[in-house]
């Protein structure tokens, strides 16, 4: 006997609504940001804001696609997108290194970064995986292994490309979705956690220029001309903003000063500009954020959607705590954009698809009127 369509309900239009209000932020802040430095590089004061709307409408055309096809169907193309990643992932290795690191494809003008899409197809993988698999979760070897070795595999690929930040954001969403599913705590805090921070710290002191971060971001003023450089201005910038900022586009810091301060560092940008009212402003739509996804991770229909609510969630949650801790000195330096805010096409377009199929999942929960205001 076929099985019935779900209904389809309401979206969750907080989530809806805050998405869009920080992508607006992030198009308004990449042009304030990066309007002397296109001067400069591209004798264009808008270069990067045309592409940064470009990347917007493309990324909401994709949001509004998956908002509109039955998360389910995801099912079926999960594991082809899980072999696919792989190629793509050793392709960046035949592109020319951005700054010493490969993680882009080079497309013309245009460039991909498979990292970014990989760490959703993991999620999908296992909220897949583990509904099937059921309680097994519960046990180490049949359960929280076999995920903890597949993520693992992604992440090594991704960490080859000199990419730690995006390796952590995968294996630290991974021990999230593992402890929803049902795996024990006790497993995860005494067996999982200690061996990931070693391993975290072995990657950090095997390559120069990591442990060189770390090192500096105990006190970056030590190199202050080289390592030290990128988070100094940082603390120029959010210093100089006070409570209220110097106003829109009245950054100092943006003039050349901070390396390209569109990108991972906008917060700073934001800190000086709209001082800590504005950044307060962001955090509290990100918490906004995280809050609403929970709900819809809760009363999703079924343990699939639960678990594919819980991970799109945690990557957005966890590169948003990474970017901001980094931007105000509380960790080392590490590339991870600020999601919808910061300048990037793949990460945008892709993180925008992301968010709908999360209001995808919104549209089917339980109880459609648990997710209202």
């Amino acid at each position: 006997m076929k099985k019935a369509k779900p209904r389809m309900g309401q979206i969750d239009y907080v989530i809806f609504y805050t998405v869009f209000f920080l992508l607006a932020i992030g198009v308004v802040m990449v042009y304030s940001a990066s309007s002397y430095y296109s001067i400069y590089k591209m004798h264009d004061s808008m270069f990067f804001l045309k592409r940064q709307l470009l990347w917007s409408l493309l990324g909401i055309s994709a949001m509004m696609v998956m908002m509109s096809i039955d998360y389910h169907y995801l099912k079926k193309y999960t594991r082809l997108m899980m072999v696919a990643c792989i190629p793509l992932l050793i392709a960046v290795f035949f592109f020319k290194d951005v700054n010493g690191a490969n993680r882009w494809i080079q497309l013309g003008p245009l460039s991909f970064q498979p990292s970014e899409i990989t760490k959703y197809v993991v999620v999908l993988f296992m909220a897949m995986s583990i509904e099937k698999r059921g309680e097994k979760i519960k046990s180490f070897r049949g359960g929280i292994l076999p995920y903890l070795i597949v993520s693992g595999f992604y992440a090594a690929l991704i960490l080859k490309e000199k990419n730690l930040s995006i390796a952590s954001v995968i294996m630290i969403v991974t021990l999230i979705v593992l402890f929803i599913a049902g795996a024990k705590i006790t497993t995860l805090c005494f067996g999982v956690v200690p061996s990931f921070v070693a391993a975290a710290l072995f990657f950090i002191f095997s390559e120069p220029y990591r442990k060189a971060r770390l090192l500096n971001f105990l006190d970056p003023w030590q190199d202050p001309v080289n390592n030290g450089y990128q988070l100094i201005q940082s603390f120029y910038a959010l210093g100089a903003g006070g409570i209220t900022g110097l106003g829109l586009g009245q950054s100092r810091q943006k003039t050349l000063y901070m390396p390209e301060p569109h990108n991972d560092f906008i917060f700073a940008i934001i800190g000086e500009e709209l001082g800590l009212i504005g950044c307060t402003l962001i955090i509290l739509l990100f918490v906004i954020f995280v809050f609403r996804g929970i709900r819809v991770a809760m009363n999703a229909r079924d343990t699939y959607g639960k678990l594919l609510a819980t991970g799109i969630t945690s990557v957005i949650a966890v590169q948003a705590i990474i970017n901001i801790a980094v931007v105000t000195g509380s960790m080392p330096v590490t590339g991870v954009p600020l999601p919808f805010i910061s300048y990037g096409g793949s990460s945008l377009v892709i993180n925008m698809l992301a968010m709908g199929i999360l209001i995808n999942i919104s549209r089917q929960v339980e109880n459609n009127k648990n997710l209202k205001v």
